[in-house]
């Protein structure tokens, strides 16, 4: 390695920092987030950790360049010290990427924290993100654990969901059944799907495309793909609306302001006339942006910003406090908020995930031409259209079925009990056709994992009124241009409870199963690869996305061998 440049680095100690990303109306609870900073194929590592409590781990492996660090504070030998952090400087700043992850979900006892609360917003950035990482040869040492979000992996997939009934906004499914990781364990499936949309029969759409051209965006997986799935999204569109298409690099430029849809061939042309060069001011593209869609708002439709970057924002606002802070006071003007990662070497997803989390939005990222027409094209309605907006889920668990439980995934999303009921507080956004999946790990009471209280189970058990109930699952949601929330409940009662798993649960486990064993889950107990390999050739409903996680299992099974 060239030494010529080198960077320094310094190691700071472990802080608590409150309330990380889980902002925006999320939980005040004091959080436990790892930021990490990561080099293509795994090989350079840069990490900071804050910690509520923080454990000195074991001495560096024999190879620091080979092996990634796993999430914790580490007290490593001054000469291994060297060798991880002394970078030829042009390697660093090319494969460069970031992420931010909180500290993944306990076990709660159920007579103590009886519910369950978070935001009903799920991305899909990770698991296409983590896919691209495992397609270009990782290995199972190589893939930075932070990258990997449980719930997005899980939510990447296609359910069999109940639809909603007449006159209602979700349709809601439920079934419980034995946990696979866990034979002491039951799992909990949750699914709630909007209803599908011809996006033909939507309100007229106010899109304004946000596209970064600056010098960081020029590799081919960069704007060059952007550009190719922009134009398949805008032959997808119908008629009846505008588009706007603003460009930032160092300054701003407005290039199309509320240009009519039926216009196609001039707004691919204003597309493909695009080109990447200079520094990245994501402030003066972001403010202008929203400053033209609200020049061409339309009144009951669906007005929308649509930011294709690789997050790496070095003018302006880049830190993700100021992030933010900005699109926070953006948020509630009716516009929303679509947030598209593309490329390598210096994905900031941390940032993207904080625009998306706290602008009413979601988050996709776009590997490859495949997967921009599946965000922009197949799932038209439910990346454009909000049919819900702060959308929250509160699950309560009877403690006389339920002993402990711990939700998989949504970290970023939980939310205080006492949120739930309150209007002010964000949840997340649902489009048309779209569907969110919790996954629920349980602890039954009377199990061998089961903790007993002694003070608490002194007294005879008396029988209870819901003793054939499980658990309740109460969704708060308000309609995209309200502001007070409705309110709905269903049961999960003993009827709910599975002896053999259905197609949906059974994939949703196996997703869960591949996630925790990627990021190295406190979790994981008996989760492996070749047990997602060998019920996967059981299950009944399968389709091409699904035939393509099992590949990558088996990618990543024969690179653990």
């Amino acid at each position: 390695m060239n030494k010529s440049k080198k960077v320094l680095a310094i190691l700071a100690g472990c802080m608590t920092l409150t309330t990380a990303l889980t902002g925006c109306g999320g939980t005040t609870t004091t959080t436990t987030t790892t930021t990490t900073t990561t080099t293509s194929k795994g090989k350079s590592w840069s990490k900071s950790t804050s910690y509520d409590t923080c454990a000195t781990e074991a001495a560096a492996s024999e190879s620091c360049y080979d092996t990634a660090p796993a999430a914790g504070c580490y007290e490593t030998s001054s000469a291994c010290e060297t060798e991880c952090w002394d970078y030829d400087y042009d390697t660093y700043y090319k494969d460069n990427e970031s992420y931010t992850q909180p500290q993944e979900n306990g076990f709660y006892i159920t007579k103590g924290n009886p519910l369950s609360t978070f935001a009903a917003d799920v991305d899909t950035a990770s698991y296409s993100n983590v896919r691209r990482m495992i397609e270009d040869g990782y290995s199972l040492s190589q893939i930075n654990p932070d990258a990997v979000r449980a719930e997005e992996f899980i939510n990447y997939f296609s359910y069999n969901l109940n639809e909603p009934r007449y006159g209602e906004k979700f349709g809601i499914t439920t079934e419980v059944a034995s946990c696979p990781w866990n034979e002491d364990h039951q799992l909990m499936f949750v699914g709630m799907k909007t209803q599908d949309l011809d996006f033909r029969e939507a309100p007229k759409s106010n899109l304004v495309f946000l596209i970064d051209v600056s010098g960081s965006m020029s590799s081919e997986d960069k704007l060059p793909l952007l550009q190719k799935s922009f134009n398949e999204l805008v032959d997808s569109l119908p008629d009846d609306g505008v588009v706007s298409i603003v460009t930032y690099s160092g300054g701003e430029e407005v290039v199309l302001s509320g240009e009519s849809m039926k216009n196609k061939g001039k707004i691919k042309e204003a597309i493909d006339s695009l080109y990447a060069s200079g520094s990245t001011n994501g402030e003066a593209g972001m403010k202008m942006a929203y400053k033209i869609a609200a020049d061409n708002y339309i009144k009951g439709g669906n007005n929308r910003v649509i930011m294709a970057t690789d997050g790496d924002l070095n003018v302006g606002i880049s830190s993700l406090s100021e992030l933010e802070k900005f699109i926070k006071g953006k948020k509630d003007d009716g516009i929303f908020l679509s947030v598209l990662g593309f490329g390598t070497g210096n994905l900031k997803d941390d940032k993207m995930q904080t625009l998306a989390d706290c602008g009413n939005g979601n988050y996709s990222y776009i590997d490859s031409l495949f997967e921009g027409k599946k965000v922009l094209v197949d799932e038209l309605g439910s990346t454009l259209v909000t049919v819900a907006k702060d959308v929250k889920l509160q699950v309560e668990f009877n403690p006389d079925k339920v002993n402990g439980y711990r939700l998989i995934g949504f970290e970023n999303r939980l939310m205080d009990a006492q949120d739930f009921n309150d209007d002010t507080k964000d949840g997340g956004e649902m489009g048309a056709g779209h569907s969110v999946v919790a996954l629920y790990e349980i602890i039954p009471e009377g199990s061998n994992g089961a903790i007993n209280l002694k003070y608490q189970e002194n007294a005879e058990k008396e029988k209870k009124e819901y003793s054939d109930e499980f658990a309740t699952v109460s969704v708060r949601y308000k309609e995209p241009e309200k502001d007070k929330s409705q309110l709905f409940s269903i049961v999960v009662n003993d009827e709910c409870v599975m002896d053999e798993a259905s197609d949906n649960l059974k994939f949703a486990a196996m997703v869960a199963e591949f996630a925790m064993i990627l990021s190295d889950s406190d979790n994981k107990g008996d989760a492996s690869f070749e047990y997602i390999m060998d019920n996967y050739k059981n299950l009944k409903n399968t389709d091409e996305y699904k035939d393509e996680f099992n590949q990558l299992v088996r990618m990543m099974a024969k690179r653990s061998l």
